[in-house]
């Protein structure tokens, strides 16, 4: 059986890398400004919301 991975254990992974909180809105500045499309299909393959992805994308364009 496939272990579940989603939005919290990719936040778990940064946060165990030694990113700060700031460096992973950094990381989400740049993935939306330089790769729109492809943020918006990360966002969804963690299976967020619609409503969650919009918020998300939006904070960070």
């Amino acid at each position: 059986m496939a272990q579940e991975f989603g939005k919290n254990q990719w936040v778990e992974l940064f946060q165990k890398t030694g990113l700060t909180e700031e460096m992973m809105e950094k990381w989400h500045r740049l993935f939306e400004g330089e790769y729109p499309e492809a943020h918006q299909s990360f966002l969804e393959w963690l299976q967020l919301s619609a409503a969650e992805v919009t918020a998300i994308r939006q904070r960070f364009s």
